[in-house]
């Protein structure tokens, strides 16, 4: 490790979630410390099951002084500034994680939504341009940039999932050259697609290191698993403690490709290594990790050895993805090191072995 990294500051935003955590984990094992924001807003958005509480007191007992944390909204802008000026400088990089991800509640409180997403990652930006310009930022956004355009294509239908035909150009997976335009995001997509636009125009207006990952289904153990964020986390829970999953629309077989946290850290790591400016890439399983819902339950009740409870909807959720397979091309062909080492079932036996003591059979 560099001597200078060794002074150096990892700042990540959302630091209890899923891909948060696993970034303080990862860059602390680089050899920088760790600042991590979060004040466990996805209690406020999906109760007790999203809260992140466990994971941030498992950070500062399992890093010690290589962590420090702060409850700040990404929203307060004064109290973002103490931090940022506190560093300053010695921020080698920043990790934005932290937002409200759900379609469903977003509908709910669109300000609150907004105000997060869009507000939160602008306030972000501009602190970073401001404290540590030289900083690669890190953006986590979403495939939901993209709205229901994704569904407009010649799917066909399969026993268990909807499928591209194979000599389509986008059969290997989505790139970065759809549209966002022109198509139904939700509420929640547009709050996405505004911070997204943003970081790109951070980077080119202000020739900033910053990159957008739009992320598929990002999983993996970490993920405080509740009914409307955390595909797999949360089927894998409903199985293994015997609740009901509501299953919404396109007879189940609606695809999605998954990528563990870690291969979404190593990732984020090349980038950090060697950033360039206002770059998008698309970020998932591809054709190595995907799968429909009928299919994850398939494997899920063979892992748990209990059947799954599924309660179908036949309304699915609006602008819901009836298939989405990333392209990775874009980043692979600038990052060619980077190889993605999780698919599905490794996935959810992770997932499932990481809470066996925890999610448990009611009676």
């Amino acid at each position: 490790m560099d001597q200078e990294w060794r002074v150096s500051v990892a700042l990540v935003t959302g630091s209890g979630g899923l891909i948060g955590s696993e970034a303080v984990r990862h860059f602390a094992g680089l050899g920088l410390d760790v600042v991590g924001i979060d004040n466990d807003m996805r209690r406020y958005f999906f109760g007790e099951d999203g809260s992140t509480s466990w994971s941030l007191e498992r950070l500062g007992r399992d890093l010690g002084n290589a962590y420090t944390h702060f409850a700040v909204d990404i929203r307060d802008r004064d109290g973002l500034e103490q931090v940022f000026k506190k560093y300053g400088s010695d921020i080698a990089v920043v990790i934005h994680s932290a937002a409200q991800p759900s379609h469903d509640w977003a509908a709910k409180e669109p300000y609150t939504d907004f105000d997060v997403n869009a507000g939160g990652t602008l306030n972000i930006l501009e602190n970073t341009r401001r404290h540590a310009i030289d900083a690669p930022f890190i953006h986590c956004s979403t495939n939901k940039v993209y709205g229901d355009r994704p569904n407009s294509l010649p799917l066909i239908e399969l026993e268990t999932r909807y499928e591209l035909p194979e000599d389509h150009r986008w059969y290997q997976g989505i790139t970065e050259e759809m549209s966002i335009d022109h198509s139904l995001h939700s509420v929640f997509g547009a709050s996405k697609v505004a911070a997204d636009v943003m970081v790109q125009e951070y980077g080119r207006y202000f020739d900033m290191k910053t990159a957008c990952f739009r992320g598929g289904t990002l999983t993996g153990p970490a993920h405080s698993a509740a009914e409307l964020h955390g595909f797999l986390a949360y089927l894998m829970r409903c199985v293994m403690e015997g609740r009901t999953y509501n299953l919404f629309g396109y007879k189940g077989k609606m695809v999605r490709d998954a990528i563990h946290s870690r291969d979404v850290l190593t990732a984020f790591e090349a980038f950090f290594r060697a950033p360039r400016s206002a770059e998008v890439y698309n970020l998932g399983g591809g054709r190595h990790s995907n799968t429909s819902h009928i299919e994850a339950f398939r494997i899920a009740e063979e892992i748990a050895g209990r059947e799954a409870r599924i309660n179908y909807v036949e309304q699915n959720r609006t602008g819901d993805h009836q298939w989405y397979v990333s392209s990775m091309a874009r980043f692979e062909a600038q990052y060619p090191d980077w190889k993605i080492t999780y698919d599905v079932p490794m996935i959810l036996r992770e997932i499932y072995e990481a809470n066996v003591d925890k999610w448990v059979a009611q009676p």
